[in-house]
């Protein structure tokens, strides 16, 4: 720890997670007067991910692709979908426990031949 004069201390931390999730942790800092715990709670998200579906169906007959969704958090998810695109459906909330894995079903249903 470093003082700088102030009552303020730094105390850098280096976090190297191998998966999205949730990550609880304690610090105790003691000294000869005082004790302290700070508890931390770090929760990581995926930068980037990327997916790519292909749909082939007769037109007019749809298809359901069912997305697994992974809730690794230490909450409930209560989760907002936003579809887009012609012939694309599907539920526009969809809610995921702590600890689950639930599917979304992604369906295509085309008008025409496309």
């Amino acid at each position: 720890l470093f003082l700088d004069g102030s009552d303020a201390a730094e105390l850098p931390i280096k976090f190297i997670p191998r998966y999205a999730g949730c990550y609880h942790c304690q610090i105790l800092l003691r000294s000869s007067c005082d004790v302290r715990v700070y508890e931390i709670e770090c929760i990581v998200n995926i930068d980037h991910a990327e997916a790519e579906l292909e749909f082939q169906t007769p037109a007019y007959q749809a298809v359901v692709q069912n997305i697994p969704i992974s809730n690794v958090s230490s909450q409930n998810w209560q989760l907002e979908a936003i579809v887009e695109g012609q012939g694309f459906y599907g539920p526009s909330i969809m809610e995921v426990g702590l600890g689950e894995t639930a599917l979304y079903p992604l369906m295509f249903k085309p008008v025409a031949e496309c």
